[in-house]
């Protein structure tokens, strides 16, 4: 498995990067298909945005100051997975043999285990105390994306083909079996110079050599 990190600045550097993966994929020519990918490609962009917000309440704190609103800076970061998963193909039907043969073998062990995941995670009549992540690399990197704070999509790829019908008839399951996952999505955040805001307006209210709430401020505790 081979992951790299490159800084992006623009559209054009994320598709730039997204070539360079395409062409690092391993694919070969079977009985099934004349280019059949034998690689799982996950290709992952991590944003982050500043912007300026109000000083708002802090969790179970209230405090109000008697000066103008300020303001912060409020982070907030999203990750979006561009997943391409290579086909489960058996053996017996791509006559693959030696290295392809271990490729589709590791595969196929890695479409269970991410099959294995999302029936715990979607089946309602199995009450899974243990989501299986860490039984693969491939569900371990989309963890995130499968029961984490995310949406997920599923695009299923199936054949018209008669020869190919318990192939595309096992693809409508698995993707059947996705679409029960149900993920609450909330906005991730990161407001901690909230506090650094509020203790700074703290240290300048309060004279040098004195203690206590200055006239003009109010803090209390919520129960």
């Amino acid at each position: 498995m081979g992951v790299t990190m490159k800084p992006i600045m623009s559209a054009e550097d994320a598709l730039q990067c997204l070539r360079m993966g395409a062409l690092s994929r391993t694919t070969a020519s079977t009985q099934m298909n004349s280019q059949s990918s034998r690689s799982h490609a996950i290709f992952t962009l991590h944003i982050k945005q500043q912007r300026m917000v109000k000083v708002e309440n802090v969790d179970n704190w209230e405090c109000v100051v008697a000066t103008d609103p300020s303001s912060e800076f409020e982070t907030l970061t999203a990750k979006f997975h561009f997943v391409d998963l290579a086909g489960s193909e058996p053996l017996k039907r791509t006559g693959a043999t030696g290295e392809r043969a271990k490729y589709d073998i590791s595969i196929n062990c890695g479409l269970l285990a991410l099959g294995n995941v999302i029936s715990a995670l979607g089946d309602k009549s199995i009450k899974a105390l243990h989501v299986p992540y860490r039984d693969s690399k491939l569900t371990r990197l989309l963890q995130d994306s499968l029961g984490g704070n995310s949406r997920t999509i599923m695009i299923a790829c199936v054949s018209s083909s008669d020869p190919d019908f318990m192939e595309t008839l096992n693809t409508l399951k698995y993707a059947n079996r996705a679409r029960n996952i149900k993920n609450r999505v909330t906005i991730n955040h990161d407001k901690s110079s909230r506090t650094i805001v509020l203790l700074r307006q703290e240290i300048t209210a309060v004279p040098a050599g004195t203690a206590g709430i200055q006239p003009g401020q109010k803090c209390a505790r919520r129960r």
